[in-house]
């Protein structure tokens, strides 16, 4: 029962935070739609900054993870990465990418929810790099950097448009950075 409960705040607070955003969303209203009692959600998380660590934790997890099987699940071209993410981004619960959304509302970059977020984007940094090794391309670390800042940046143009032709785009930049 104690581990539903902590699963169930981290999956409702995952869950609001997201549409939502963290400042939004206050310990009452998690509690409330959680349904775990006020000392239950004390016994696990002694803040909602603990919580919303935990989030971001259990989210990089589970993204990276994916993000992993749909490119090994890929034919390993190296753009095959801007695919995978247009998968998420055309879906009509996109509100964004989480760990960019937590580093904008955290704004203190010693912040551990600032940490937590950047070490996401540097773990996608190195799945990235690994694809681009794979298809024999060098140097991949600085390529795969290239890759991640027009994939955040397709991030920011899918919210502002309304449609996935910011992600194409961003492909096509990303096509004109490989060697010929």
């Amino acid at each position: 029962m104690p581990i539903q409960a902590r699963e169930r705040l981290i999956a409702t607070a995952e869950a609001l935070f997201y549409q939502r955003g963290i400042q939004a969303v206050g310990i009452s209203e998690l509690i409330d739609t959680s349904g775990v009692g006020r000392a239950s959600f004390y016994r696990h998380f002694d803040s909602k900054e603990s919580l919303v660590h935990a989030v971001l934790r259990h989210r990089n997890e589970r993204t990276l993870a994916a993000l992993e099987a749909a490119l090994a699940g890929s034919d390993g071209a190296p753009l095959d990465v801007f695919d995978v993410v247009a998968e998420r981004y055309g879906q009509t619960d996109f509100r964004g990418c989480a760990f960019i959304n937590a580093m904008v509302e955290a704004a203190d970059r010693g912040s551990e929810t600032h940490r937590i977020a950047r070490a996401h984007k540097l773990a996608q940094i190195e799945i990235i790099a690994r694809l681009l090794e794979q298809a024999g391309l060098s140097p991949s670390r600085e390529l795969a950097r290239d890759f991640q800042l027009l994939i955040d940046g397709a991030v920011m143009g899918v919210l502002r448009e309304g449609n996935l032709e910011p992600v194409e785009r961003a492909k096509q930049i990303a096509a004109r950075l490989l060697p010929l």
